[in-house]
């Protein structure tokens, strides 16, 4: 069997390793060890796929809280009337620096976009942005989870694959060798 019959389906690009029922009908056309060597390929292009997908998550898993933060920040400042008194508040500025600031009441808010970028928006714009972040956030968070769930039965498969391989052709070594 070649491997695009040993990884048929593909689940959100991850394909799905094939469980070999039969070892002796797939070993016909291959040795062993090329047969390890197909399925170790495999093996490590899905602990590559892994730790891509655990990094993804622990990216988002630190978003998310920021994200609700801020959510937060802005439905303070929404609630607030024009006529209203300063709010205080502190910033942390740095990891364990902190400012006390005076926040007149407004309708614009500034957004730390990443990589250097900042802009403006209305307090209702801003909202929406955010909730589209958050609400996208958890709905990737969920997707991840779920390939990484379907990424480990691959894997498992495949280290079963590979042992029943790896004990056939020790099988067939031994039998070999009485002969």
């Amino acid at each position: 069997m070649a491997t695009e019959e040993i990884q048929k389906k593909m689940h959100r690009g991850i394909p799905e390793a094939q469980f070999l029922d039969d070892v002796d009908s797939y070993m016909k056309n291959t040795d062993g060890e090329t047969a390890l060597t197909k399925l170790d390929e495999a093996y490590q292009k899905y602990k590559f796929m892994e730790t891509n997908l655990v990094k993804k998550k622990m990216r988002l898993t630190g978003q998310i809280p920021d994200i609700k933060a801020t959510l937060d920040a802005i439905k303070c400042l929404k609630e607030r009337d024009e006529d209203a008194e300063p709010m205080k508040s502190q910033f942390m500025l740095s990891d364990q620096l902190f400012v006390t600031a005076k926040i007149p009441p407004t309708k614009k808010v500034s957004l730390w976009l990443g990589a250097n970028v900042m802009l403006e928006y209305d307090i209702e714009d801003a909202d929406a942005l955010l909730q589209k972040n958050a609400n996208s956030a958890e709905k990737n968070l969920l997707e991840l989870d779920e390939d990484l769930m379907f990424l480990r039965d691959q894997i498992t498969t495949t280290e079963v694959s590979m042992a029943r391989v790896y004990n056939w052709d020790v099988q067939r070594r031994r039998t070999t060798k009485s002969t």
